[in-house]
């Protein structure tokens, strides 16, 4: 097989996951054919993505035919999700082991309802841990104040954690020492620190979603010109996330890093999340080129894996001109526009995205399970 850009993009450090999975995928040996051919070395899935896959389709009724009698329509959830994110791993196993540990991760994910409750996160990740039974399984887990208590506590217990819907860096600093101190707090007691993995989800595309709209907002209004409207479009995403990159090589050095890498700690891998390009006129692979550097993930979505594969460009950008990003903040701050408010809201919306989308997954279990309980008895 011949190497293709993903194979490139591997090369330069960063680590391609998919953001997908379905039964389909883990049964027809398409995924182990994209862990072979497209450089994959791990996956993270979420409720939106299971409704999708639940929704359409009839890859689970056979399970759910036989595993509804006496199970609620969260239950049943929980069965389909662990059973493919087990399979999953298995399927990352080679990756994993290969990695020493440091890749080859399948993400799921805790309930939505769970965000601000630091003890219901911890009680859930548990469960979770302990059904899927692989090590490397890896627990999502919101990035809130909540979150990140849970953070520490399980790194502290010794499982490995991606803390998504990140949007600021700020928040992305509060996650770092979370970590941190969750690795310390387990040195302390005996633990061994070596195969405890965690990652950072950053999310890109949602945020120059609400900068564009701001400014095109004060186009509106008559206060912006379009011309520099136009200059400043597209551009606020890359330059916050590449703030969260100077951030993690900052607090991943010096004298409290070194400690714990000494003791076999891992470093808390900034992933990029939110990749696919959501305005038609950027470049559809943008948010994947402009974030490419070494200790890094980007989770893809198919269509975003496909596009690179064909096109992709690899080099070095992530560290690319802080200074210049720092300056695109200020000039959108002068504008009016608080890059601290717009991701406040972005993860305001994002929690009540992923509880929308646990409601209708959780719906639409209900209605097929009725649906397949009502063919069996006509049948």
């Amino acid at each position: 097989m011949p190497e293709t850009p993903l194979h490139a993009l591997h090369a330069a450090g960063q680590s391609i996951w998919l953001d997908f999975i379905d039964r389909t995928l883990l049964v027809s040996g398409e995924l182990p054919r994209r862990i072979r051919d497209d450089a994959l070395t791990g996956m993270t899935s979420n409720p939106t993505i299971f409704e999708k896959a639940l929704a359409t389709g009839t890859a689970y009724d056979a399970q759910l035919r036989t595993a509804a009698e006496g199970r609620s329509a969260w239950e049943l959830f929980e069965l389909v999700e662990t059973d493919d994110v087990r399979a999953a791993c298995d399927a990352f196993a080679g990756v994993y082991r290969a990695s020493q540990g440091t890749d080859g991760f399948v993400s799921i994910e805790v309930s939505p309802g769970a965000a601000h409750d630091a003890e219901a996160t911890v009680a859930e990740a548990h469960r979770l841990w302990e059904t899927v039974d692989r090590p490397n399984v890896m627990i999502k887990v919101p990035g809130t104040p909540e979150g990140c208590v849970a953070l520490r506590r399980l790194i502290a217990d010794g499982l490995n954690v991606n803390v998504t819907l990140l949007f600021a860096v700020a928040a992305h600093a509060r996650v770092i020492d979370a970590y941190l101190a969750g690795l310390e707090d387990r040195a302390a007691a005996g633990g061994d620190l070596r195969h405890v993995a965690s990652v950072a989800s950053f999310f890109v595309s949602r945020v120059d979603g609400a900068v564009d709209a701001a400014l095109e907002a004060r186009v509106a209004a008559g206060t912006l010109p379009r011309e520099r409207a136009t200059a400043l479009q597209g551009r606020a995403a890359i330059a916050n996330a590449r703030l969260a990159y100077r951030l993690f090589r900052s607090r991943f050095s010096g004298k409290r890093w070194e400690a714990l890498a000494a003791k076999g700690a891992q470093l808390q891998r900034p992933l990029w999340a939110s990749t696919s390009t959501k305005n038609p006129a950027y470049r559809d692979v943008l948010y994947v080129e402009q974030l490419i550097g070494p200790d890094t993930v980007n989770t893809m979505p198919p269509a975003t894996l496909e596009a690179f594969r064909d096109h992709g460009i690899t080099a070095r950008t992530v560290d690319g001109d802080p200074e210049g990003a720092e300056r695109l903040l200020g000039e959108l701050r002068a504008l009016g526009i608080d890059l601290d408010q717009v991701t406040d809201q972005l993860l305001t919306e994002g929690l009540a995205s992923f509880q929308k989308s646990f409601d209708t997954l959780i719906a639409g279990l209900e209605r097929k399970t009725a649906a397949l309980a009502h063919a069996a008895t006509v049948a």
